[in-house]
């Protein structure tokens, strides 16, 4: 059998033969996806400059350093969000991106401000992950004005849109939350509120939302007041043992912020797994034992691969274009999960 020739990878790319000559030559003047065209086909049909195209490619792609501030790193759904971004960044074809991912043991907002100010020295843009505090909101805008692209992970960090927003739609989240206690119940009847901490917009969203739809659907119910975990599995629970002692009657407990693992330990401690509904977030071990064990009865959950891959997009899109004034806030759908989805 002959090698494959250029005018065969031509045919097989269904492009020119001069457009393959570019792409070989590393001409700038060749569009990206054809780039990709021209390689994908080369590596189909065995052509033996494959190599050469590739470094072509590679040449020719933008490179971007991103960053990327999570929460404590001893809490799975961080890890899994950076994991997440991680297979997101091997997967983009039309970048070349040198990502930093970091981890905020102290939560501190003094802290928060001087991790990120220190990231953004080193990137074209950052996402990150904190409570709405003014000592954040002034790091960011110092950040933005040096013109680094500042973005809200998880959380908003801004009401009035200054700050793009990749996540969830927090007042919806909150919503489906009460529905399922309004239709799950077997009555209505007292539901405790665990928060992580009302400066994550997120979690006073998610209350906003929890509460609207029972004032409006199932004004029997009873809400109690939120206690703050402050993101502490620990506190979490001593919080659970504290709400199932001060009320026995317990019908419902909705965990809208960290903590969770110890949320669970406490109604496994006391007794009170399965007899309770419970509803929290995102998937991971501890989670996704405690609904098949009947501890849970509903996780609410991000779609981490749709939100890093969308948090990479806007981060390329407001680096590639950064005066278009294009709309760069992102609302990534849910997912629910029983344990008979699993």
């Amino acid at each position: 059998m002959t090698r494959p020739t250029i005018r065969d990878l031509a045919n097989a790319a269904a492009v020119s033969v001069a457009t393959v000559n570019r792409v070989l030559a590393g001409a700038a003047n060749v569009r990206a996806p054809t780039r990709l065209l021209v390689q994908e086909a080369a590596e189909r049909i065995g052509f033996y400059g494959l190599g050469t195209i590739q470094s072509r490619v590679a040449a020719s792609r933008p490179k971007y350093r991103f960053g990327v501030l999570l929460l404590q790193p001893h809490r799975p759904f961080y890890q899994n969000i950076a994991a997440a971004l991680r297979r997101a960044v091997a997967e983009t074809m039309g970048a070349e991106i040198d990502l930093r991912i970091e981890f905020l043991e102290d939560l501190a907002p003094q802290n928060t401000a001087a991790r990120a100010l220190n990231l953004a020295e080193h990137c074209q843009a950052i996402c990150i992950v904190a409570a709405v505090h003014p000592t954040v909101t002034e790091a960011v805008a110092h950040i933005q004005a040096r013109g680094v692209q500042v973005f809200a992970l998880v959380g908003q960090l801004s009401a009035s849109g200054q700050v793009p927003y990749i996540g969830l739609d927090n007042w919806k989240v909150g919503r489906t939350a009460a529905w399922t206690f309004a239709n799950v119940c077997k009555g209505p009847g007292k539901i405790g509120i665990l928060m992580g901490n009302p400066r994550y917009r997120n979690q006073e969203m998610n209350e906003a939302g929890f509460r609207s739809y029972f004032r409006e659907h199932a004004a029997g119910f009873t809400l109690l007041e939120p206690v703050s975990t402050f993101e502490a599995a620990a506190i979490a629970q001593d919080m659970t043992e504290r709400l199932l002692t001060d009320h026995p009657d317990l019908a419902g407990l909705y965990v809208s912020g960290g903590g969770i693992s110890g949320a669970l330990a406490a109604l496994r401690g006391l007794g009170r797994a399965g007899q309770i509904v419970t509803v929290g977030y995102d998937l991971f071990d501890v989670t996704r034992m405690a609904l098949l064990d009947g501890t849970m009865t509903l996780v609410i959950s991000h779609a981490l691969d749709r939100l890093a891959r969308e948090a990479l997009d806007v981060m390329i899109k407001a680096c590639a274009a950064p005066a278009s004034g294009a709309n760069l806030t992102r609302i990534v759908p849910f997912e629910l999960y029983t344990r008979e989805n699993l």
